[in-house]
């Protein structure tokens, strides 16, 4: 199979080419940089040039392809509506590309915010608006109302925190943040949780949902369900040599303002189960988890 992979150089994007790969199949990944095309290159993927700021460039690899994998997002907190918008704009030219040939469109979304805190979001969990970690988790309504349309649409849900060597995401902006405001810090009593997966669990996941989920499935790409933040933080002082406690209110955003955005997150608490999408993919989590790879230095060491 050829997929046609939006943000193929990313994070998740190119773990994700990479499985694809040593699976058998083509990519074709989107670069809108000369360094992004490299890294796609090197990877042994086909590369488009071209940018999600222009969503209907992007019509002619989708319908070459026998599937599409949308990973791009603008990950800027300051333009993040606008950023959820242009989001919106090309979902709507990768799909209208492949309407009535029923191939695969497996597309990013989350689980942060899915259900209340204290419950777990399950593969069926009706998502409130008002509730909602970001709206770009209701963008996801729109891609799989393409299931009735002839389009395998597929909802990838990650966890907040997808994990691993060379991260440079979530995990290691959290611990930049603590270096800066100087303890590996948590909110309230630390007991607060995030669900976590492995990167390597994720990228499978993805390949599996392109391969044989059916159209309309949400797959919860989580390996654990909910990892407390007082571990996360116990687990930062024991790399990092900083001590722990919690933080003081506005502490953040006054020692280290660049990351005043990060601050609201901090006590959100969450739980995401993944034994449907587990069900149903024959997809199991087995690589190292959060605390194993804080405790293995790939973001505390140096």
């Amino acid at each position: 199979m050829k997929y046609f992979v939006t943000g193929a150089s990313g994070w998740i994007g190119s773990h994700v080419t990479a499985e694809l790969l040593a699976n058998g199949h083509q990519v074709v990944g989107l670069a809108r940089s000369d360094d992004s095309a490299a890294k796609i290159q090197e990877a042994g993927a086909e590369v488009f040039r071209g940018s999600i700021d222009d969503p209907e460039a992007l019509r002619a690899p989708a319908e070459a392809s026998d599937g599409v994998i949308h990973l791009a997002f603008n990950h800027d907190f300051s333009a993040h509506l606008a950023a959820i918008e242009t989001d919106r704009a090309v979902m709507a030219v990768l799909l209208d590309a492949l309407v009535g040939s029923n191939r695969p469109f497996v597309f990013a979304s989350g689980v942060l915010g899915k259900a209340a805190p204290g419950v777990v979001a399950t593969e069926d969990t009706v998502i409130d608006p008002a509730t909602a970690g970001s709206p770009r988790i209701l963008n996801g309504d729109f891609a799989l109302g393409y299931a009735d349309r002839g389009v395998r649409s597929i909802a990838a849900a990650f966890a907040p925190t997808v994990h691993g060597e060379g991260d440079h995401g979530f995990m290691a902006a959290y611990v930049s943040m603590d270096r800066l405001v100087g303890t590996a810090g948590y909110v309230g009593d630390g007991s607060n949780t995030w669900p976590a997966v492995n990167i390597a669990d994720a990228a499978a996941l993805v390949r599996l949902g392109a391969e044989k989920a059916p159209a309309g499935s949400v797959l919860h790409a989580v390996g654990e369900q909910g990892v407390k933040h007082l571990d996360i933080a116990e687990a930062i002082g024991r790399g990092s040599g900083l001590p722990v406690r919690a933080f003081a209110e506005g502490e953040v955003a006054e020692k280290a303002p660049q990351f005043a955005w990060l601050e609201r997150f901090l006590g959100v608490s969450s739980l995401a189960s993944s034994e449907k999408t587990q069900a149903l993919l024959g997809w199991a989590p087995t690589h190292p988890t959060l605390i194993e790879d804080l405790d293995a230095g790939y973001y505390t060491r140096g």
